[in-house]
């Protein structure tokens, strides 16, 4: 196992068991969020294996149809999903899968969120907008998911508790600020949606995946 994830310890679930409101010894993470949040950039920055990418260049097609504000510098998008693993020193093993933000690609989240324990929910407070699609979608789905800020150089910042209430999120879903490029910080948002997961802290009136 990497000496490098020395920090951020978890208590370890038992071999393959998984009892109400833990985790198994391996688990599957989303990474979702709006076109051009950072999902991308969090998984390779955690990443202890190099990350499948599914990147292609945007076209001319995109035009009118991505919204890029805030992201035109952007020239590849995502089209299936990213893909990394990290190891934690009780045991735990997180296999992330990152997927893609753009509305035409939805339909790859049902397939993505199959097995998953939870989901990041990558946020941009420049579009903070463009995360509701993916916090309806694991609402729905009764999977349990935190919401994560991506501070981008520049970005206006705002307080978790102001994020809540742009969100409309209730007070039991964690929201913590991270840097999508820094692999402590990408760490700290992993190990607070394991921690949520196995709270089992998570709205009464969520419908179960079928």
């Amino acid at each position: 196992m990497d000496s490098n994830h020395s920090d951020g310890a978890l208590p370890a679930a038992g071999a393959g068991a998984r009892t109400a409101g833990s985790v198994p010894s391996t688990a599957k993470i989303l990474i979702s969020g709006g076109f051009g949040v950072g999902k991308t950039t969090l998984v390779g920055a955690i990443s202890e294996i190099r990350p499948l990418r599914t990147e292609e260049p945007m076209s001319d097609r995109s035009v009118g149809v991505d919204d890029t504000r805030g992201v035109r510098a952007k020239t590849t998008t995502t089209v299936a999903m990213d893909f990394g693993r990290i190891s934690f020193p009780s045991g735990l093993v997180l296999y992330l899968f990152g997927t893609p933000g753009q509305e035409r690609f939805w339909f790859m989240w049902d397939e993505l969120a199959i097995g998953a324990i939870g989901a990041v929910v990558l946020a941009d407070t420049r579009r903070v907008a463009d995360c509701f699609a993916a916090i309806d979608y694991f609402e729905h789905n009764g999977m349990p998911f935190i919401v994560a800020v991506n501070c981008f150089d520049g970005a206006p910042r705002f307080e978790p508790d102001d994020i809540r209430i742009a969100l409309s999120l209730g007070s039991e879903v964690p929201i913590v600020l991270c840097d999508a490029r820094e692999r402590d910080s990408v760490k700290q948002v992993l190990v607070s949606l394991v921690r949520y997961v196995m709270s089992g802290n998570r709205r009464r009136n969520q419908i179960s995946m079928a």
